[in-house]
């Protein structure tokens, strides 16, 4: 029975299993750390293959997945940390920018429409 144990789906199958095992003198192959994969599932809502070989694996492949989650996860912070200064900076600096193209149009106005008025007041003059 150790290690022909299969289609055990739980926790609690687990343990009734390795119970049986150890009434008849023996013990479920690699117990504890079929024990700790079945809990992880369980708290990850994964469900079991049912062998042991199975869950390895699936456990081995959803341990890569999370740990590439989370070094993903640690950049973008990393980034975010880096960033939020250059986003605020970039934001006053294209309001900056915006501003001052602004205050160029507007002087560019007053001024063009200062010589018009300028011209209108000379000829005016010329005129009366």
């Amino acid at each position: 029975m150790a290690d022909n144990v299969e289609d055990i789906k739980s926790v609690d199958e687990l343990r009734k299993a390795q119970a049986a095992a150890q009434a008849q003198g023996s013990s479920i192959t690699n117990y504890s750390q079929w024990e700790q994969i079945l809990q992880d599932f369980d708290t990850a809502g994964i469900q079991s293959t049912g062998t042991f070989s199975g869950d390895v694996q699936l456990h081995s492949q959803v341990m890569q997945k999370i740990e590439a989650f989370i070094e993903e996860a640690q950049q973008i912070q990393k980034q975010q940390e880096l960033n939020p200064k250059n986003d605020e900076s970039s934001k006053m600096d294209n309001q900056t920018a915006q501003d001052k193209e602004q205050v160029v149009k507007a002087n560019v106005a007053n001024g063009t429409s200062s010589v018009i008025l300028a011209d209108y007041m000379k000829y005016y003059h010329m005129l009366n």
